[in-house]
């Protein structure tokens, strides 16, 4: 929940074009507050480094992701390789880091 809602926060900051526009704003605001609440309650569980490495590397990504399909922004050879790099170090940091 926490990831989901950090992208629909920044899906709506962007959209809210620097809070020039009250719902997108609206949803910004009240997404990044329900994300922290989720995120403080993962991290009640988790390592603060494995919690924030997972919670930052896939909002990025997936960030990216929907700046591509919803804003129509373009995304070059070095940001997919990026991407894929920061997707192979969430997939090992969460299965055989020593993190944990």
């Amino acid at each position: 929940m926490a990831i989901i809602t950090e992208i629909t926060g920044s899906v709506s900051l962007k959209a809210s074009e620097g809070f020039s526009k009250l719902y997108p704003s609206l949803s910004a605001i009240f997404s990044f507050i329900i994300c922290f609440y989720f995120f403080s309650l993962a991290m009640k569980y988790l390592p603060l480094g494995l919690s924030y490495a997972t919670w930052a590397g896939l909002g990025l990504v997936l960030s990216t992701i929907l700046s591509v399909v919803i804003f129509k922004e373009s995304l070059n050879s070095i940001g997919i390789i990026s991407i894929i790099f920061i997707t192979i170090g969430i997939v090992l940091l969460n299965t055989i880091g020593t993190s944990r």
